[in-house]
């Protein structure tokens, strides 16, 4: 009785597998629909209610976003939760953007010159567009969080890497720390290191954008130790 009850247990998540394999196969990409209920039962082989338990199972890994009254699409970030390392729980803020900032400095400055090595155009017109982007709202003094990170990701896309977008919630995950503690005081800063990030990618310069890279990443050091103080 116990083994039948732990086959039971295990079919949803056997086709939650088999439908990952069914994404991998289609090339399904995120935003993409997923087929209906029945037409994947009929192609796996399996009980409507067993496909729709393996659904939410997927749901809960963020690999399928469930509309309803829509359907079941690829999720924007398959596999990637929001907050993947847990940092919602660490209560003591200022020691996690301090330990967050020496983990960017590990991570994003040998991006960034992976990024100059391998962009393409299509890259570096989304990093350029983006970098305006995050200048003019500074600027404005408007809320340029989600473009920083926005900018921040396209050059974690622009390596080439598979591996280092799977990072990019690292980074993203302190950009809104940061400008919430250094308070929008590195206006001019963020403008110009953005820039010089942007414009050496630009050019294909690997050593100039690790550079440039490095020097953000110090002001915001600079900034959160005196605030710190």
């Amino acid at each position: 009785m116990t083994n039948l009850l732990s086959e039971e247990k295990s079919l949803p998540q056997k086709i939650s597998e088999d439908i990952i394999a069914l994404i991998l196969e289609e090339n399904l990409q995120p935003g993409d629909k997923l087929p209906n209920e029945t037409i994947l039962s009929e192609r796996l082989n399996a009980g409507r209610s067993s496909v729709r338990e393996a659904m939410k199972l997927l749901a809960s890994r963020n690999i399928v976003t469930i509309r309803q009254g829509s359907g079941t699409y690829i999720a924007s970030s398959p596999g990637m939760v929001d907050d993947p390392l847990g940092f919602t729980f660490i209560g003591n803020k200022q020691k996690l953007i301090n330990d967050l900032l020496e983990v960017r400095f590990l991570l994003e400055p040998p991006i960034a010159a992976m990024a100059a090595t391998r962009a393409d155009k299509k890259d570096i017109k989304k990093i350029t567009a983006l970098c305006d982007e995050v200048e003019d709202l500074l600027k404005k003094h408007e809320d340029h969080t989600q473009k920083d990170i926005d900018f921040h990701a396209a050059i974690a896309l622009s390596s080439k890497n598979v591996v280092v977008p799977r990072l990019v919630p690292v980074i993203n995950s302190s950009i809104p720390l940061f400008v919430e503690t250094t308070r929008g005081t590195l206006l001019d800063e963020t403008i110009e290191t953005h820039r010089e990030i942007a414009d050496a990618i630009a050019a294909h310069d690997p050593l100039r954008a690790q550079d440039a890279m490095y020097l953000h990443l110090v002001y915001n050091r600079k900034r959160i130790q005196m605030i710190g103080k």
